[in-house]
């Protein structure tokens, strides 16, 4: 299994893209927006965190976390045409690491099969 991280949304366009036509999941821990994009396309993720969750440790570390279940979560769910957005919540940080991979699992694997041409 490759667990490799997915390609990263850097520029704050994609991520107001994201906000204002994809599709947004409150889950344990974060919240997920899904934007579907062009066939051919490969899954790419963006991570935000805003300053309601505390000081830069804080928002850093909600960050690392969410990168790091991306990374071992998204892997084997071989996603692609999709742009997601992972917001980080105060239970990021709190949250014991599995049940936050299983929340970012289930919300996505919820929203894509329900959605059908995105996996």
């Amino acid at each position: 299994m490759n667990f490799s991280p997915p390609e990263t949304l850097k520029k704050r366009a994609f991520f107001l893209r994201a906000a204002a036509r994809g599709q947004k999941i409150a889950s344990a821990g974060m919240v997920v927006q899904i934007l579907p994009t062009a066939p051919g396309e490969p899954l790419r993720v963006g991570y935000t965190t805003t300053k309601k969750l505390g000081n830069a440790v804080a928002r850093n570390r909600a960050r690392r976390r969410l990168r790091e279940a991306a990374r071992l979560t998204l892997a084997g769910l071989n996603l692609t045409q999709v742009d997601l957005v992972l917001i980080g919540r105060h239970d990021t940080a709190k949250l014991p690491f599995p049940q936050l991979c299983a929340a970012l699992r289930q919300t996505v694997q919820a929203r894509v099969h329900s959605q059908g041409s995105l996996l």
